[in-house]
């Protein structure tokens, strides 16, 4: 599993963009981890699945409410994270209203979530392999703080959690 201190690895994640610009079409858009994090301070949390009970009405919204407060201190991108695909993330950022606060990214076939060592296998409940809930602050791709829950947990994964870390 990755650690505080580690770069991150390379991979890539997806994400649907509504409206053309900055050098993205209309759907969906892949953008590789390196240049997502390269220079910056971004927070990033995972959860296991779009639309999910506390994914929806906790996790993502634990963000929201902190995301003038991290970018406040310093943090120029919040980036959520799932094992969906840009289509999914891109409606689930529309329900969620997360535009310009916190970027809804998919990595579809867990690939990224995968060298992170951040992968739960659900199969047995008919979800395959998804991402564990947590959050983790980065500085220029390298792990500044990370936050792993527990099986079934939303203690320290949250955005006030992270508000605490920044900066």
């Amino acid at each position: 599993m990755i650690k505080v201190g580690d770069k991150l690895p390379e991979g890539t994640l997806s994400e649907f963009i509504e409206v053309e610009g900055n050098g993205c079409t209309i759907g969906p858009n892949t953008f590789k981890v390196e240049d997502l994090t390269k220079g910056k301070t971004v927070a990033i949390f995972g959860l296991p699945g779009a639309f999910t009970p506390t994914c929806s009405a906790k996790h993502v919204p634990s963000y929201l409410a902190n995301a003038d407060a991290l970018k406040a201190k310093g943090v120029s991108d919040i980036i959520c994270m799932s094992v969906n695909d840009a289509f999914v993330m891109g409606a689930w950022a529309r329900d969620q209203k997360t535009g310009g606060k916190v970027r809804m990214m998919g990595d579809g076939s867990a690939d990224f979530t995968k060298k992170l060592g951040l992968e739960l296998d659900l199969t047995a409940r008919g979800m395959g392999v998804r991402c564990q809930r947590f959050s983790m602050l980065v500085v220029d791709g390298v792990v500044k703080t990370l936050n792993v829950e527990g099986p079934g947990k939303f203690e320290v994964s949250d955005g006030a959690t992270m508000l605490t870390q920044a900066g």
